[in-house]
Parts: structure tokens; sequence; C-alpha cells
């Protein structure tokens, strides 16, 4: 080798910088986590985003939601609220009103079946949970909140 230094061949970087590692590291546990759910919300022909808008009608039952404040409360964004809401009243989870004395205003609720759904879905959604993050303890699940919050304040309206 005549005391000369082999040269390895340069590794390329799998990441331009952390941050780049640490977003696809969420986007690629966020896919893997949610087919989860895809799969037992499929059963009940039933999108997540949809779900969460029933959850959020259940808390605020018996009153009605404003379809802005609803759409302001989803979890992930919902670019077309009214497909949403109109696949949620065909099958009867919901229902719409205007007020009288302003017909601009929609105001949601969530119906009886809306309800039951609900509750037919409590069991197996608690299960889905723990087979996603079950594996974790409560302690390092306690972390990863407050991480994940940490990581989403800057940015939240």
């Amino acid at each position: 080798m005549n005391g000369m230094k082999t040269m390895q061949p340069r590794r390329s970087r799998r990441f331009d910088s952390l941050e780049q590692e640490a977003f696809l590291g969420v986007w690629r546990t966020y896919d893997r986590l949610r087919a989860f759910e895809d799969e037992l919300f499929g059963r009940h022909d039933l999108t997540p985003q949809q779900y969460n808008a029933l959850r959020l009608l259940r808390g605020a039952h018996p009153e009605k939601i404003h379809t802005l404040d609803l759409a302001r409360r989803l979890i992930s964004r919902a670019p077309d609220i009214t497909r949403l809401l109109d696949k949620l009243q065909e099958r009867g989870l919901i229902e719409r009103d205007r007020p009288a004395d302003n017909r601009r205003v929609v105001r949601i609720g969530i119906t009886d079946a809306g309800l039951a759904l609900l509750r037919d879905l409590h069991e197996p959604l608690q299960e889905c949970h723990a087979r996603q993050l079950g594996h974790l303890s409560q302690r390092r699940l306690k972390e990863l909140i407050a991480i994940m919050e940490e990581a989403r304040l800057p940015h939240e309206e």
C-alpha cells in the first residue's frame, strides 16, 4: 500500500438534513399506522375524515355545529367539506339545518344512526390503536405526544 490511504467511495447521504429525515420518518410512520384505520373504516364505508367529523359532532351533541367551525376542528383539512357532509347525510349519519334568520349559515348535528355507528366502532377502534401503538410504554407514548405537539405548535392556526 506504500503508506497511501485507500479512498473509500463516499456514501451518498440518505437525507439532506435531520429535519428532512425526521419529516420523512413521521410521514412513513403515518402511512404504516393509517393502514390499520383504513382497513377498519373501509369495513364501515367511512373515511378517517368522516369518522373525525362524526366524533366532533358527537362531542357537541345535542347541539349543532356551524359547517366552518367543524371544518376548522378536523384533524386534517377537508378541502371539500360540503362533499364530506353530503356523504354522511346521504347515509343518515348527520342532519343539516339552516336557521330561518340566516339562510347562509348551515348547522350540522349527528343523528341517532351516527351515534350508533360510533358506538359500534368504539371497541374495534380501541383494538386498532392497540395494534398501532400498543407496543410502546405509557411513558414513551407521552413523550411521543409531547414531541409531536412541540413540532406542530408553530404551525397551528
